[in-house]
């Protein structure tokens, strides 16, 4: 699906914890997330840090959005 929508020349951003099953299905964007249960948060956090921890993970996710990519490509 990622591909395909891509080829329309609309960017993805495939985040997920397990960053190689996005590799197999051809994301080229890819942003490692925290755990399965919990992929962009970390509930164990104070709410201040956690609410720091999906701020850079959406500020990644943007950054991945405006790079031009030809391979994946994980943002960290």
């Amino acid at each position: 699906m990622v591909k395909e929508i891509e080829r329309y020349g609309i960017p993805i951003v495939h985040m997920a914890t397990i960053t190689t099953i996005s590799k197999s299905v051809g994301a080229n964007r890819i942003v490692p997330t925290i755990a399965i249960p919990h992929p962009v948060g970390n509930p164990d956090l104070p709410a201040e840090e956690e609410l720091a921890l999906r701020r850079k993970m959406v500020k990644t996710a943007l950054e991945a959005l405006s790079t031009e990519v030809t391979e994946p490509t994980e943002f960290e």
